[in-house]
């Protein structure tokens, strides 16, 4: 079972990535892997935009990123790029605080003109700090992600059916890690 550290880098606290990412996270769950998730707008902001990593909320965030196999990177893209918010976090982790791990990049975004952010903009901040898998990422129109009466995420059929073989090939490349695999 691998750990999936799940970062959502939006700042709203309605945002339709986080629910993108919460679906992802059940997908994950459901394949066995322990799913912790993090939303980056609920950590103290003075400690984060000083990069206070003596901090004890921020040093727990930096244990969670190496204590985790893989790391799913959640997005809303504005003017063409990852969230500030989110940009703020990965500057202050260490530079390879990705190495040797599977990342999962994922952006929402209001039209498919921002549908390359995942590629150009988030992509090479992942692989300059050492990922040592990024999978294909993935964009989802905000449009596609609602909330059912319930309170509960629907994301929309064919987004969903697109969305589950990219999911799926995050959790394999997990799985494929050799100390993820039974001595037999």
């Amino acid at each position: 079972m691998a750990v999936v550290l799940s970062v959502s880098g939006s700042p709203s606290a309605t945002s339709r990535t986080t629910r993108l990412l919460r679906h992802v996270d059940a997908r994950l769950a459901g394949r066995g892997h322990r799913v912790v998730p993090l939303q980056v707008r609920d950590l103290p902001a003075e400690a984060l935009l000083s990069a206070d990593t003596a901090h004890p909320e921020i040093a727990r965030v930096i244990e969670l990123f190496a204590e985790a196999d893989g790391v799913v990177i959640g997005t809303p893209v504005y003017k063409a790029a990852y969230s500030g918010l989110l940009k703020t976090l990965l500057d202050l982790l260490p530079q390879y605080a990705l190495r040797g791990k599977a990342v999962l990049p994922l952006a929402t975004g209001g039209s498919p003109a921002h549908v390359l952010a995942v590629d150009y903009a988030l992509r090479p901040v992942l692989s300059s700090m050492g990922a040592g898998h990024i999978t294909q990422g993935w964009f989802v129109l905000d449009r596609h992600v609602s909330v059912r009466e319930d309170g509960s995420t629907e994301i929309e059929r064919e987004t969903d059916v697109l969305l589950a073989p990219v999911v799926d090939a995050f959790a394999e490349a997990l799985e494929r890690r050799p100390e993820l695999v039974p001595a037999g």
